[in-house]
């Protein structure tokens, strides 16, 4: 449950940049009102379904899929991480950036050094999401033409030492809304420590 809150922030912004002898931030007019918002959210992942060795090397596929439902977001999604690598350990695959492909901060630490990269897709059928259907309650709400399905596709490297484990992803994922220029991509260095 969330609310969305923008007009003391126009003030904060637009003050800042008077400070700084930078341009007035415009778009304020077209922003979603304040609106209390709420989802409920599933979510499924499966250890590895598929586990095997590849000339010493192994292969693991791990599948999840999910739904959420309420005003902030209503859609269905699914798709798998596929891992390749030495010393796989039972876990749930590379950290996430969200709201992209599942994972976990949970790994399984192990003596010595365990290398591994990962691919991944996730396929959602988006049936609303607030921030680009607009406000719920109110027809004059800014909005866009969203594109009813999104895929997401993840590849990255994680190393693992002992308790620490140190992984780099990339994101990428198609038009979310008809008039949007390209795809968005996004980078993320995650590093963790098991205690």
């Amino acid at each position: 449950m969330g609310l969305l809150v923008r007009r003391p922030w126009e003030e904060v912004q637009n003050n800042f940049h008077e400070i700084i002898n930078s341009y007035e931030v415009l778009g304020w007019d077209n922003q979603l009102d304040n609106e209390i918002v709420f989802a409920l959210m599933y979510e499924r992942k499966e250890r590895a379904w598929v586990r095997t060795n590849i000339e010493g090397l192994d292969f693991d596929v791990t599948p999840h899929w999910g739904v959420s439902l309420g005003t902030l977001q209503t859609q269905g999604k699914a798709g798998a991480t596929f891992r390749l690598g030495r010393e796989l350990r039972n876990d749930f695959g590379p950290p996430r950036v969200r709201p992209a492909l599942g994972g976990g901060g949970f790994f399984d630490s192990a003596p010595g050094f365990i290398l591994y990269v990962f691919a991944g897709v996730e396929g959602r059928a988006v049936a609303r999401n607030v921030f680009l259907d607009g406000n719920t309650y109110k027809d004059t709400s800014p909005n866009v033409d969203k594109e009813p399905f999104v895929i997401d596709g993840q590849a990255g490297v994680v190393l693992q030492y002992g308790p620490a484990q140190l992984s780099w992803t990339f994101v990428t994922r198609t038009r979310e809304f008809k008039t949007q220029s390209e795809r968005q991509q996004v980078g993320a260095v995650s590093v963790s420590v098991k205690f």
